[in-house]
């Protein structure tokens, strides 16, 4: 039984999310494990956090665009579009069909049965994130073979919204959790009694806080130096001159960060290191201010004040995919920051921790047993390896 895992983006953010699965399922006999990686950035990132794994009880494959059309279409494209990522399924149609199974991260790979007729081959959707955006819970959801879902309000909304059945969904925690910390040893700023605050705007164009306030929020900071003040968007936030996002067709460009910013003793600015994808930021941080991004969940892994972003003016009560605002205030400009901020830390105890615990059930269900191994028993279970209920051979060896 092959079984492989593909990591194919721009950035490093995805591989925490799966590769932990990959290196349990690797210790059933009778599972063939390959981690294929698209770009030299995802598979240091697969080497670095796989460790030994990697070579030995994990095959890694690193995948390439092998024809002069693709490589001549990824140059003139990718600096506005991810042309590669695209491409690169067309160029190594034989490795995907030397798979019995497929787990990916993102939904991009179901062009290999949509447009490249390989319909036998079985896709897992392992997600990445606990988030609530609309996106993460659309009809492709359902054309996936399984998924796995961190807790019960994933598994609740696909079902609802996208119509996957409940015999095609695994509850199995969150695998990023089981590496968190790893390479997360970040000390950006002193520890001088300051509350630190971490900014983390999302990138899509019609959600984002950055783009219509965002220079405001970095301002209010370097004025307020009262407070530190992390800055790390989305990893994809900066990555192109523009962002192009299709959940609602948008385009807009992120900008520069001005000096003035980067020479602020009281901010530190990420727009995508490793840090920004190791919870670093999210584990160091007293006060999260930000917008969509899932990484609010996170954040609450440690329940602390959470202040939200709404320039938009958005109507987000009682909608699901604006849940996550019930964990703090809500605010639309920077004019009222100072006040969310204070009312966010005064009430924390009182009013948003018991919302924060209750959200962070709801999103991860999470036991004794490493959520990577729950993971990869699901995985195992529905590719119908034998005995996919029993130890893992490192437990029984």
């Amino acid at each position: 039984m092959r079984i492989g895992f593909l990591f194919n983006h721009d950035q490093i953010h995805q591989v925490a999310h799966s590769l932990p699965i990959a290196i349990a399922l690797a210790q059933w006999a009778d599972a063939e494990v390959i981690v294929a990686t698209t770009n030299p950035r995802l598979a240091a990132e697969v080497r670095r956090l796989g460790g030994p794994a990697i070579g030995q009880s994990v095959e890694h494959v690193e995948l390439a665009l092998n024809t002069v059309g693709s490589k001549i279409l990824a140059a003139s494209l990718d600096a506005l579009l991810p042309a590669a990522k695209l491409l690169v399924y067309s160029d190594n149609l034989d490795f995907f069909r030397s798979l019995d199974v497929l787990v990916v991260a993102e939904k991009t790979s179901l062009i290999l049965k949509s447009r490249h007729g390989l319909k036998d081959l079985k896709i897992v959707h392992t997600r990445h994130g606990a988030g609530d955006r609309a996106i993460g819970f659309d009809k492709v959801s359902a054309d996936f073979d399984h998924v796995l879902v961190s807790g019960p309000k994933i598994r609740d909304r696909l079902i609802a919204e996208a119509q996957v059945a409940p015999s095609k969904i695994s509850m199995v925690g969150y695998p990023k959790f089981d590496v968190a910390g790893q390479g997360a040893n970040v000390h950006p700023l002193i520890e001088d009694g300051r509350p630190v605050v971490l900014y983390n705007p999302h990138l899509s164009p019609h959600l984002s806080s950055w783009y219509e306030i965002g220079r405001q929020v970095l301002d209010w900071f370097v004025e307020h130096d009262d407070y530190h003040l992390i800055f790390a968007p989305h990893v994809m936030l900066f990555e192109r001159s523009f962002v192009v996002t299709i959940d609602k067709l948008r385009i807009d460009r992120p900008g520069r960060i001005e000096e003035r910013y980067l020479r602020a003793p009281n901010v530190h600015i990420d727009l995508g290191s490793r840090a920004s994808t190791t919870m670093a930021y999210t584990r160091r941080a007293d006060i999260y201010l930000g917008d969509v991004s899932s990484q609010i969940y996170e954040f609450l892994l440690n329940p602390r004040p959470c202040v939200f972003l709404n320039p938009h003016r958005l109507s987000w009560r009682g909608d699901p995919s604006f849940a996550h605002w019930r964990n703090g205030p809500v605010i639309e400009g920077p004019d009222q920051l100072e006040a969310a901020l204070h009312q966010a830390q005064a009430g924390h105890e009182s009013v948003w921790r018991p919302v924060q615990e209750a959200m962070f059930a709801e999103s991860f269900d999470l036991t004794d047993q490493p959520s990577s191994e729950r993971a990869a028993t699901a995985v195992a279970r529905f590719a119908g390896l034998s005995h996919a209920e029993a130890p893992l051979r490192r437990a029984s060896a």
